[in-house]
């Protein structure tokens, strides 16, 4: 849980760079073309957007739809512009023209490295220097956390039960350690020979702080931010060097309603990127099995999945037999077209069922190796 005054205030934001290499060599399609980075002077939708030589202004703010870049091609005076594609808004960070050793090599390649601006949202990964990685699940109203006798209230309320199974000692040393360093102004030598057996880190740090006037433990009691009420236990509280990892939900959330199936399969593609789905796998399906939920199952396995209605003979049950008749000499007999069986070469023993792609598919590749499928069909 993290304090959301402290969120406001800038604690924990970040950046992520993202570096985009365009080379103009690549876009040439026939031999006698040339491309370089440029913009022509007429073209008024560019003018505040892109600077003379194509490129974006540094400090510029990129917008999904903006003008990226723009090219031209100097023997026919035709400009090409590329638009920025991506959902999330940008600041154009740094622009380096690429060349060769010599320096002398002309202006087709450039590297333009962008800044994402991101504060921390519910999902993102934090962790320790001890292993002790979380999750920001809720951010709680400064006035609504629990503080000290001093007033002072915690950024982040870490959850114990992660200490019993993990072991993660040193942070609760790191912990003291990081609140008598600032009680007493001082560095710590962390260095792992600095303490032994008879020696020990613990009564160290458990004395520096009786002195500045707190609990040997690291301990203090803390005070409920809505009621007002002393907590009964007392609650472990100190400075620790707490880190945002790359891990972001930005980055990883994935949606799909309608969209792209796969030409094979017929069924939903997957991946993020393609704007594809999340797998329902063997162990989902298990878990709907054992709950009873037999609609749910038929919609996500099926109607949502690879639906298809299929010819079958009721007579011989092969799905692969049913064709069309042959085309007539003339086209208006061509709607009357019936479907019959190869086997059976008969048109009223063909019903219409509903089966998954994916099984029809897998008919045909049965057929490929001599094996037979007949369906029984009341």
């Amino acid at each position: 849980i993290l304090n959301k005054a402290s969120w406001e205030r800038g604690f924990a934001h970040g950046n992520v760079y993202k570096t985009e290499f365009i080379d103009l060599s690549a876009k040439i399609k026939v031999a006698q073309d040339t491309f370089i980075f440029g913009k022509t002077l007429n073209n008024e939708h560019l003018k505040d957007k892109l600077d003379d030589d194509g490129l974006p202004p540094i400090g510029a703010v990129l917008n999904y739809g903006d003008p990226f870049y723009s090219y031209i091609n100097p023997s026919t005076g035709e400009d090409f512009v590329v638009y920025y594609k991506n959902k999330e808004s940008c600041v154009v960070d740094n622009i380096k023209i690429c060349s060769n050793d010599l320096g002398i090599g002309k202006f087709k390649e450039v590297c333009i490295t962008m800044r994402v601006p991101r504060n921390p949202t519910i999902g993102d990964k934090f962790a320790s220097r001890h292993g002790q990685k979380g999750i920001l699940s809720r951010l709680w109203p400064s006035e609504d956390m629990p503080f000290t006798e001093s007033g002072m209230v915690p950024d982040i309320l870490f959850n114990p039960h992660g200490f019993p199974s993990r072991m993660t000692i040193g942070m609760l040393v790191e912990s003291m350690a990081g609140k008598s360093a600032a009680l007493h102004g001082l560095c710590h030598d962390a260095t792992p020979f600095t303490f032994s057996e008879e020696n020990s880190a613990l009564e160290y740090f458990g004395e520096m702080l009786k002195e500045a006037g707190y609990n040997y433990y690291g301990t203090e009691r803390l005070y409920s931010g809505i009621s007002g009420v002393e907590l009964e236990a007392d609650i472990f509280i100190g400075v620790v060097y707490y880190q945002r990892l790359r891990h972001m939900v930005s980055d990883k959330f994935q949606v799909r309603t309608t969209g792209a199936r796969d030409k094979l399969t017929n069924q939903p593609v997957g991946g993020r990127n393609i704007q594809g789905g999340i797998r329902f796998g063997e162990m989902e399906r298990d878990a709907l099995l054992a709950h009873g939920t037999s609609f749910l199952l038929h919609d996500r396995l099926f109607n949502c999945s690879d639906r298809s209605e299929a010819h079958v003979c009721v007579k011989c049950g092969s799905l692969l037999s049913p064709i069309l008749e042959k085309p007539p000499p003339t086209w208006s007999s061509m709607r009357n077209r019936k479907t019959y069986c190869l086997i059976c070469n008969r048109a009223d023993s063909i019903d219409v069922i509903s089966v998954p792609y994916v099984f029809r598919y897998f008919v045909a590749e049965l057929a490929s190796m001599n094996i037979n499928v007949k369906l029984s069909v009341q």
